[in-house]
């Protein structure tokens, strides 16, 4: 190679590396930015809040939605197994349309019969659902039991129920409704 072709590449590669050391200080000015690096950042944090917000409360609403299902159809099963109940008693109004003066008596009969069953069936039903009767047999217990009237009992002692006048019933260990009772005098 001659030299001018020598001095010509070298002079060719000079100017390419100081247009090179050119950009990349242009670049390095621009990338080195802190405020724009800052607020770049900031941006970014500010899209994945609003998106984490975005989807809180997305899960917010979805869950108020689930509780006021939750609630509104919190009776299902119980609704469910009393409409066998209502079954019985449309089948016994049925029976007794079908009645004339003829087979009064066996249909008076089997009326007794299913209605001995249809109070059996209701009873599971509540006891399955945790409903049960409040027992008043001995001593009064304001906490079950509202005393109606006082009456006297040589056969009870005072405070003992003498008389049921209306069952009470306890969902699991709340009172639903406090058996009316009266008491020995």
């Amino acid at each position: 190679m001659s030299q001018e072709n020598v001095e010509e590449t070298d002079l060719e590669t000079s100017e390419a590396q100081e247009s090179s050391q050119e950009e990349t200080e242009t670049q390095e000015s621009v990338e080195v930015d802190p405020l724009e690096a800052a607020l770049s950042e900031a941006a970014d944090y500010k899209d994945k809040y609003l998106r984490a917000h975005a989807d809180f409360e997305n899960a917010k609403k979805r869950l108020e939605k689930d509780k006021a299902n939750a609630v509104s159809y919190a009776n299902e099963s119980f609704a469910k197994d009393i409409l066998a109940v209502l079954d019985s008693f449309d089948s016994a109004l049925s029976a007794i349309e079908s009645a004339d003066e003829e087979n009064t008596s066996d249909v008076l009969e089997k009326m007794k019969e299913g209605v001995v069953l249809t109070y059996n069936q209701l009873k599971k039903i509540l006891e399955k659902n945790h409903i049960k009767e409040i027992d008043c047999e001995g001593e009064f217990n304001p906490e079950v039991h509202q005393a109606i009237m006082q009456i006297e009992s040589e056969n009870h002692e005072v405070g003992d129920v003498v008389q049921v006048m209306q069952k009470g019933y306890t969902i699991k260990d709340r009172v639903l409704r406090p058996a009316m009772v009266s008491t020995c005098k």
